[in-house]
């Protein structure tokens, strides 16, 4: 087995996330090579397919969203997820279980143990392929229903285990709306699809994310007993090991990168689906250097250096950078020269604002 530094593990994932070189496939298309993107932050997800696509527009996501071809829905780890409607369709049922065990460690399982759970879901379906409601609305007309049960509580367990997206303004570029749920087959006039092979999912993953160790997976994904089915897919698999000895899988052929590959600067926000989809994330994290709640993530030079955010004022944009470890000049100077690009991306059109860089204490 070969044993993969973690360098060369971080060049090598990079690459698959296209962000060593912007990639000039469509935005449907990497959405779908990403397998969903992290998109708690409705602007998050142009962000990061303005660091993955050379010439990207955000005007063309929203597109995406208004038609129904991209949804926002609750996925891996049972989080907010932006995915094509076709991969929303068939991820969904793997993931179900995965959202009813999230749910069963919150207070709103708690609120809800004595109630007939069915009852609620079948009442919610009703309300919810009625018209989009937000979990405030559909609340109070769960608890007329359920009197002695909080609403809230009620609103959660729908929208937590029915398969619900978020529909416009919610997800469009730079708007803001409160989320509004509606039934994935109301909004997009199709039925879920079963009979997707897990094995499937996870030969994705590997092609995105990977190599991958079990425990990567299981972080990424939120599914357990994966390791009886890594087994059985280990003969179509290749195995490496990284720095430490932990087995890595990969699928067959996939490209592995030079460590000394150049990593240009990028601009990750705040989630983003490469700093989230392992257990060991030390690829891209060095050892005491960790985001401190800034807006995004600056990758230089491949790794976590320090965060980033963008400012509105009166007279436009404008970033201001905080860097966590020493950086050499020449890779300032890059990072502020695609901060730039950025605010250009940020308004398009007009003069972009300065971009400032400051060091932690």
């Amino acid at each position: 087995m070969d044993q993969l530094s973690r360098r060369t593990l971080n060049r090598t994932t990079l690459d698959r996330q296209s962000l060593l070189n912007r990639s000039t496939v469509t935005a449907n298309a990497m959405v779908e090579q990403l397998v969903g993107m992290q998109a708690q932050n409705p602007n998050d997800t142009y962000f990061a397919l303005w660091s993955r696509i050379d010439n990207f527009e955000a005007q063309t996501l929203s597109t995406m969203v208004e038609r129904g071809e991209a949804v926002r829905g609750q996925l891996m780890r049972a989080t907010i997820h932006l995915t094509t409607t076709p991969d929303f369709l068939s991820l969904r049922p793997h993931l179900q279980t995965v959202c009813a065990r999230t749910l069963g460690s919150t207070v709103f399982a708690r609120d809800t143990n004595e109630v007939d759970r069915e009852a609620v879901l079948r009442l919610g379906r009703s309300l919810l392929d009625r018209e989009p409601m937000t979990r405030a609305r559909l609340g109070p007309l769960l608890e007329a229903e359920w009197p002695d049960v909080p609403g809230a509580s009620l609103a959660q367990v729908v929208t937590y285990l029915l398969p619900v997206v978020q529909i416009p303004p919610r997800g469009l570029w730079q708007q803001t709306g409160a989320a509004a749920w509606t039934t994935v087959e109301r909004w997009t006039g199709s039925e879920l699809v079963t009979g997707l092979p897990v094995e499937d999912v996870l030969r994705r993953y590997l092609a995105a994310f990977g190599p991958a160790s079990v425990a990567d997976m299981r972080a990424w994904s939120g599914l357990s007993g994966l390791r009886e089915i890594v087994d059985r897919m280990r003969p179509q698999l290749r195995v490496f090991r990284n720095e430490s000895g932990v087995e890595l899988l990969d699928i067959p052929d996939a490209p592995i990168v030079d460590e000394d590959t150049p990593a240009p600067p990028r601009f990750l926000p705040e989630y983003d689906n490469v700093l989230l989809a392992h257990s060991d994330r030390s690829r891209f994290f060095l050892d005491g250097v960790t985001p401190q709640g800034w807006v995004g993530n600056l990758l230089i030079d491949g790794v976590f250096s320090g965060g980033w955010k963008v400012h509105s004022d009166r007279g436009g944009h404008r970033m201001e950078i905080m860097l966590q470890r020493a950086i050499p000049r020449a890779e300032v100077e890059a990072a502020v020269k695609e901060g730039n690009r950025l605010l250009a991306f940020v308004e398009p059109g007009n003069t972009p604002g300065e971009v400032t860089v400051r060091a932690v204490d």
